[in-house]
């Protein structure tokens, strides 16, 4: 590989790590991702020596926090291109901003006859907030399907891309496939006829530079701990007009302007999407793993996604009854490559690899529909990140040979 980041591995205290007595390969930063010393470092200064609530007290540890969450709400701002810090609200991970913006702006704007267009890529948390809103308003799903070689099938996209589309709500790369589907393409075609764009960035933010302002979606809501920053944490960026269109999902502490006995008013945006005491310590975190990630390049992430992502695709096409789902090449494709071997259960694959040290997630991913339109009840998949080297995806296929060893697979 052309791209050296061998030395970024010495950052990850965890990677040092033996698992039943063999080296420790981490392959399922799709799930969640481990944290280098920086992010650690960060949020142990902030407890150890400025911890105080935020927004509240009128003392010097609680200014020392306050000032540090609101650093890192203009650092999500910057990793982002977003036009404004006011454009970020800080919520739990994806899965939150998704359901916030189903709930607090399809709640006051849909209605029975519109419709909410889907793909069959998405992740449960992209599919059960809008299954549960038609329940309260009649809208009614509608899903986009892929193509034979996994890419979204956007020519059949447009054609359902009807009048009474209301909202279109994709992933920016899905986490089982790989795929990255043209959200710039798909969400101009959406605006021309007036649907909300929603994006689940979540797989996309930490593995490519990403410009909202180029992407041309509404809202896009992506989590921390996928991007090498802590669990707790997530962002969801939205567009000043279409924020101001929302309603608070929760209510209590600190999204108020007001309150009177029988109603209130909401502070300014982003702070009335934030109620009760937020997730500060994590915020800072964040900052700090967007520093990391800065410091190296996003250019550079996402280029040695891309290689060695070609390199496992290449290696595992040498297992004879392994099946992948997903692009076979990198374009426009993502570091997580999903597969089944014929004659074995993934979830007996994944505890083989174990066993070897080796972390790789089984199951369906969070991604029933998608399982289904494939046609299996799981996959193996392996995914991986900026620590990972050849050498893993080496030692991924090492334990592939030995797993078919284990159940006399041919």
């Amino acid at each position: 590989m052309s791209i050296d980041l061998s030395h970024v591995r010495d950052d990850f205290p965890i990677l040092s790590r033996s698992i039943h007595g063999k080296p420790l390969v981490y392959l399922d930063s799709a799930a969640s991702a481990q944290k280098p010393v920086q992010v650690l470092d960060a949020m142990d200064d902030l407890y150890r020596n400025h911890y105080a609530n935020v927004h509240r007290g009128a003392y010097a540890l609680s200014e020392e926090s306050t000032a540090a969450y609101e650093a890192a709400r203009a650092t999500a701002a910057r990793f982002i291109r977003a036009g404004s810090s006011n454009e970020i609200a800080f919520v739990r991970g994806a899965t939150s901003g998704l359901n916030a913006v189903a709930y607090g702006w399809g709640l006051n704007h849909l209605k029975a006859g519109d419709k909410i267009l889907l793909t069959l890529m998405e992740h449960h948390a992209n599919v059960v907030p809008w299954q549960l809103l038609t329940r309260y308003t009649g809208a009614e799903l509608v899903y986009a399907p892929f193509t034979e070689n996994y890419r979204l099938d956007v020519d059949a996209l447009t054609r359902l891309l009807d009048d009474n589309v209301k909202v279109v709500a994709l992933t920016a790369m899905s986490n089982v496939l790989g795929t990255i589907p043209p959200v710039a393409e798909i969400a101009a075609l959406a605006r021309e006829r007036g649907a909300l764009v929603v994006v689940d960035a979540a797989q996309l933010v930490p593995h490519a530079p990403v410009d909202v302002a180029a992407l041309g979606a509404d809202f896009i809501a992506f989590s921390g701990h996928k991007m090498l920053g802590p669990t707790g944490i997530g962002v969801l960026w939205g567009r000043m007009d279409r924020f101001e269109e929302m309603e608070p999902l929760e209510g209590g502490g600190e999204m108020i302007d007001d309150v009177q006995l029988e109603s209130s008013t909401w502070a300014p945006i982003p702070h009335r999407f934030e109620a009760g005491t937020p997730p500060f310590v994590e915020a800072v975190g964040l900052a700090a793993a967007m520093d990391y990630l800065d410091a190296i390049g996003m250019e550079t992430v996402a280029a040695h996604d891309e290689e060695l992502t070609a390199y496992a695709l290449s290696r595992l096409g040498e297992v004879a009854g392994l099946r992948i789902y997903g692009p076979s090449d990198t374009d426009q494709r993502g570091g997580v490559v999903s597969f089944t071997m014929e004659g074995i259960h993934p979830h007996d694959i994944a505890t083989i690899l174990d066993g070897d040290g080796i972390a790789i997630r089984a199951g369906h991913h969070c991604a029933r529909p998608l399982a289904r339109t494939i046609g299996v009840p799981s996959t193996a998949r392996a995914s991986f990140y900026v620590y990972n080297r050849p050498g893993d995806v080496d030692a991924l296929i090492d334990g592939l040979h030995r797993a078919k060893e284990i159940f006399g697979v041919a």
